[in-house]
């Protein structure tokens, strides 16, 4: 059985790409617009240099923080959930809740689907809540992976994973299930076979 979702209905849009700073302390976050069915998703609200790196090409597509859904959030470190507060309106996913204003509930992210072209899987790794919001596209399946990957050059060895083979584990799920994947801190990239596993 695969993971991919089988609705190819949702359509996307990288609204901000992030970085790592290779020798310095700056970081920002790849944050994504994902809709389907009336839902309106934003992936990974973190770190930018400014609010509006997100806000504005939201802004282009004819969207406000209000519009927005659902948020979905990888996993739980800063750099990734920074800005969830800026879509105060939203249901907010991760790996075990969902949450909406002062409610929650319980449920398993493992399998969820938020509509049939969208469906969230667990791909612990970098962190043991790691999730990834797999969307099923007109191209293909888009794999919003979080930190399984920083950029597509990896890091091969992430110094954060608490386990390097339940990591790899997880990005082979994800390779075997996308055609392309939107990493945590960089740019979209197709898998080959210098992708780190």
């Amino acid at each position: 059985m695969t993971d991919a979702p089988l609705g190819r209905s949702a359509v996307y849009k990288i609204l901000t790409t992030g970085y790592v700073g290779s020798t310095g302390p700056g970081v920002a976050a790849t944050v994504s617009y994902v809709s389907d069915a009336g839902r309106h998703v934003i992936f990974d609200p973190g770190m930018v240099a400014s609010r509006d790196r997100i806000l504005a090409p939201l802004a282009e597509s004819g969207l406000g923080p209000d519009d927005i859904t659902d948020v979905v959030l990888s996993h739980h470190h800063p750099d990734n959930t920074m800005n969830v507060g800026l879509f105060g309106r939203a249901r907010v996913h991760d790996h075990k809740v969902e949450y909406l204003g002062d409610q929650w509930r319980n449920r398993d992210a493992e399998g969820y689907e938020l509509t049939p072209s969208l469906r969230l899987i667990r791909t612990p790794g970098h962190s043991a809540e790691d999730i990834t919001l797999l969307a099923g596209t007109e191209s293909g399946v888009v794999a919003f992976a979080g930190d399984l990957w920083w950029h597509a050059e990896g890091p091969a060895e992430d110094p954060v994973a608490p386990d390097r083979e339940v990591l790899r584990a997880s990005r082979l799920r994800v390779l075997n299930a996308a055609d392309l994947i939107v990493p945590g801190h960089g740019g979209a990239f197709r898998a080959g076979a210098d992708t780190p596993r």
